[in-house]
């Protein structure tokens, strides 16, 4: 890594991104408490939705990463931009926009940090249990300090799988991979944000998250958080999720074996 990002480097724009999430977050779940079905939901599609609460909470992202960091460029969901040449940050202001309208605590507040063809820095606000998770490649993933790790499990019948579908991919594929999942004992769920699907992945709480399609504001922190915990991890390389997106999968080291099938529908390798 350039000298640019040396570790304490990494470190100050760790520690800005932790607080501002946390901030940011807090500040939805108040408003969501406040307002809510006074939310302003515009449809941007069928069952893609977005509320002030998205636009709002990603122009305070933006406003107060790039003051600190001016050299830095931005990528956001609502907003857009381009990664440059310095680092870049990708933000999902409410990863489960769906869930946070109808008052289910799934989502979160996505910010990654990317430099050079790497994602280097993740943050993630978990709304569910109001609290931070954090990893810089190579140091470990942590929530509020306390160190985070990826389950040990090895029998698939006591596996729980987090399976990621949106109406841009096959449901027929989808359910092809839920017999798989079946067939073996598996159990599963669908939670509708992918931040925190990673992050319950990273902590252990299940042992399996895969989507086929995602954009990659809404995959790189968690991913990288899911990878520090010990998971194994894989996704396309940063250049075609920040185009284009594609899919990610993270599942617990002890179950690999099961779920390489994953990897070749997805046209995957580890990371």
């Amino acid at each position: 890594m350039s000298s640019k990002f040396d570790p304490a480097t990494l470190e100050a724009r760790g520690a800005a991104a932790i607080e501002i999430a946390r901030r940011v977050g807090r500040e939805a779940a108040r408003f969501r408490a406040e307002m809510g079905s006074r939310l302003n939901v515009e449809n941007k599609g069928l069952q893609d939705f977005v509320t002030i609460a998205d636009r709002n909470a990603e122009q305070t992202i933006h406003k107060e990463l790039l003051s600190l960091f001016p050299q830095d460029t931005f990528v956001g969901e609502e907003t857009g931009g381009k990664a440059g040449a310095a680092g870049a940050w990708v933000v999902d202001p409410i990863d489960g926009t769906t869930n946070y309208i109808r008052g289910f605590s799934h989502w979160g507040v996505s910010i990654a940090f990317c430099f050079e063809g790497r994602v280097e820095l993740g943050v993630v606000y978990d709304a569910a249990k109001d609290s931070v998770v954090s990893a810089i490649r190579g140091r470990g993933a942590f929530r509020e300090g306390v160190s985070l790790q990826a389950a040990s499990t090895v029998d698939p019948t006591n596996a729980i799988c987090v399976l990621g579908h949106s109406r841009k991919t096959s449901f027929d594929e989808h359910l092809v991979i839920l017999n798989r999942l079946h067939e073996r004992g598996m159990d599963y769920r669908r939670m509708g944000a992918a931040a925190i699907d990673l992050v319950r992945v990273a902590e252990g709480a299940s042992d399996l998250f895969y989507e086929q399609h995602l954009n990659a504001w809404d995959m790189l922190a968690g991913a990288l958080i899911a990878s520090e915990a010990g998971a194994i991890v894989a996704m396309p390389k940063l250049t075609q999720l920040l185009s284009e997106g594609g899919p990610v999968v993270a599942y617990s080291p002890g179950l690999a074996p099961e779920f390489e099938f994953i990897l070749e529908i997805g046209g995957l390798k580890s990371v």
